[in-house]
C-alpha cells in the first residue's frame, strides 16, 4: 500500500511505522511521513520503505499534494498541552482538512486515532476537541476506522518513565489525581491494531477501544513505576484543590508541563474501556498486560531481544 502518516513521528507513529514496514516485508509498499522537522525523526530514516518529507499539513495545498495518489491516510496526530484553540487546530481542523484532502483526491480510506473518552460534554478541552474531531470524521463519506486508546505505555513512553524518574530524585511524590482510573495499553498494541484496520475491510466505518487487560488507579501504576524502577517512594494523594494548584503552577514552568489543570480534568473521565464496544480483541490483536513489558525497560533491560521477548508474549513472535 501507498501511504501517507501524518503524526509519525511521534510516541506512537514510530511504532506504527515500525510495525507497518515489517509486515509490508516483501510485499513492498511505500511509507511517507510528513512532519514539520523530519531532521528529528532519524530513527525512522533508518527504515526501508519509509520517506520522510517535511510540510506543514495545516497548509491546504500542501495537504492535498501529500494526500494525491495514496491509497490511505493515518492520523496520529495529537497534543496533550495548549489553549482551547491549540486542541481544537491539532484534533477537530486538522481531521477536517484531511476528510476534505482525502474526498477530493478520492482516497477513501483513513484511520483515525482519537482518546479513549472522548465526548462532547467532556470535562477537558482535551477530550472535547477529540470528540470534536470523530465528529467530524463520522460525516465525511469517507471508510474511516477511529482507534480510541488509553494511555500508553513503552520503553519510549512519557509515563510510566516520567514517574520513575520522578522517584528517583524525590523523597516523597505528592500526587494529583491518585485515583483517576487507566487501562494502560501497550504502544506495540496499538501499532498493530492500525496496521490490522488497513488490512481488514470490515474495520472501516467502526471505532475501536484500545485498552490494555487490566484497569489500575494513577496510584497504583505510580507505585508499580516506582518499584519496577528500584525507587520506590512514599506517594501522598493531594486533594483536589492543593491538586489544582500544583498543576497550575506546573503549567508556568518552562518546557513541557509534567501536568496541567486540562489534564486533571481529563481524568474525572475513568480512562478505562467500554467491554461491549469492539476493542483489540475484534482487530485481532492479543492485549500485553503493563507487567509483561514494563519492568524490563524501567529496569534497564535493553537491546534487540527485549522487543522480541515482548513480542513473542503478545504473541506476533
Amino acid at each position: 500500500m501507498n501511504l501517507l502518516i501524518i503524526g509519525g513521528t511521534g510516541f506512537l507513529g514510530r511504532a506504527v511505522c515500525a510495525e507497518l514496514v515489517e509486515r509490508s516485508g516483501a510485499a513492498g509498499g511505500r511509507l511517507t511521513v510528513v512532519s514539520r522537522q523530519p531532521q528529528r525523526a532519524k530513527a525512522l530514516q533508518m527504515l526501508p520503505t519509509v520517506e520522510l518529507l517535511g510540510a506543514d499539513v495545516h497548509d491546504d495545498v500542501q495537504l492535498a499534494g501529500l494526500v494525491a495518489g495514496r491509497d490511505a491516510v493515518v492520523n496520529l496526530v495529537g497534543i496533550l498541552h495548549g489553549r482551547e484553540a491549540a486542541f481544537q487546530r491539532a484534533h477537530a481542523e486538522l481531521p477536517n482538512r484531511i476528510a476534505h484532502a482525502c474526498r477530493q483526491a478520492g482516497v477513501r480510506r483513513l484511520v483515525h486515532v482519537s482518546a479513549l473518552g472522548a465526548q462532547a460534554g467532556a470535562p477537558s478541552m482535551y477530550l472535547r476537541s477529540k470528540a470534536a474531531g470523530e465528529a467530524v470524521l463520522q460525516t465525511s463519506g469517507l471508510d474511516v476506522t477511529v482507534l480510541r486508546p488509553s494511555v500508553m505505555f513503552g520503553a519510549d513512553d512519557r509515563f510510566m518513565n516520567l514517574f520513575a524518574r520522578l522517584q528517583r530524585v524525590l523523597p516523597v511524590l505528592p500526587l494529583a489525581g491518585a485515583d483517576a482510573r487507566f487501562q494502560p495499553v501497550w504502544v506495540q498494541d496499538v501499532a498493530a491494531a492500525v496496521a490490522q484496520a488497513l488490512v481488514r475491510g470490515a474495520a472501516a466505518a467502526r471505532s475501536y477501544e484500545c485498552a490494555g487487560p487490566k484497569v489500575f488507579t494513577l496510584e497504583q501504576l505510580v507505585r508499580l513505576a516506582g518499584r519496577w524502577s528500584g525507587h520506590p517512594r512514599p506517594v501522598v494523594a493531594l486533594p483536589d484543590g492543593l491538586a489544582r494548584l500544583q498543576a497550575g503552577l506546573m503549567e508556568w514552568l518552562p518546557g513541557t508541563p509534567l501536568m496541567s489543570r486540562d489534564n486533571l480534568d481529563s481524568m474525572k473521565v475513568p480512562n478505562v474501556a467500554n467491554e461491549a464496544l469492539p476493542g483489540l480483541d475484534a482487530l485481532g490483536v492479543r492485549r500485553t498486560g503493563l507487567e509483561a513489558v514494563v519492568p524490563d525497560y524501567l529496569g534497564g533491560v535493553a537491546g534487540p531481544a527485549r522487543l522480541e521477548g515482548w513480542r513473542r508474549q503478545a504473541g506476533r513472535g
